[in-house]
């Protein structure tokens, strides 16, 4: 490991001991101290449920286990930018489906997943809580209701295009 590397890892530990000891109420479970990493990192890092084992003076298998079993953590960083389609009842019903295709294929993925350039992460919700406004999606938690097939698509590729300028500043 070079000297960078390692020092990019102590960080990431600081990192993730500061979001697991100093919450206003600092964490007691396994969940609270996964909880508080996501909220920190946007995902769990390896060397997150070795610290939070550590913390709360567990086995590496037992985080392991509560942070495998809820689907909302993610495990690989996610893009600059993430992209939420809802498709819950009133979304489906109003037309989910289209949103959620064109949205894939404007980024050229075919699941959620993050782009290749990291730019977006596109991520399906059972509910974004906006029924009145369905079809809705998130970006970053902004909802924008009343989509179409063609404006959210339209949304995805200036995202990607946001992010890419952002890169070059």
């Amino acid at each position: 490991m070079t000297t960078t590397s390692s020092d990019t890892a102590t960080k990431l530990r600081e990192r993730i001991k500061h979001a697991i000891t100093s919450q206003q109420q600092p964490t007691v479970t396994v969940l609270s101290s996964l909880l508080a990493v996501q909220d920190t990192l946007h995902y769990i890092p390896d060397e997150a449920i070795e610290e939070v084992a550590d913390f709360s003076k567990t086995s590496i298998n037992e985080v392991w286990s509560v942070a495998s079993f809820y689907t909302n953590f993610r495990f690989t960083p996610p893009g600059k930018v993430t992209l939420d389609v809802c498709w819950g009842p009133s979304c489906h019903l109003l037309g989910a489906q289209s949103v959620l295709k064109a949205v894939q294929d404007e980024l050229g993925v075919h699941e959620e997943a993050t782009t290749e350039d990291g730019s977006v992460t596109l991520r399906y919700s059972t509910c974004l809580g906006a029924c009145a406004n369905a079809p809705v999606i998130a970006v970053d938690h902004h909802m924008k209701g009343r989509v179409t097939p063609e404006s959210a698509a339209k949304l995805a590729g200036s995202l990607r295009n946001i992010s890419d300028s952002s890169k070059s500043h």
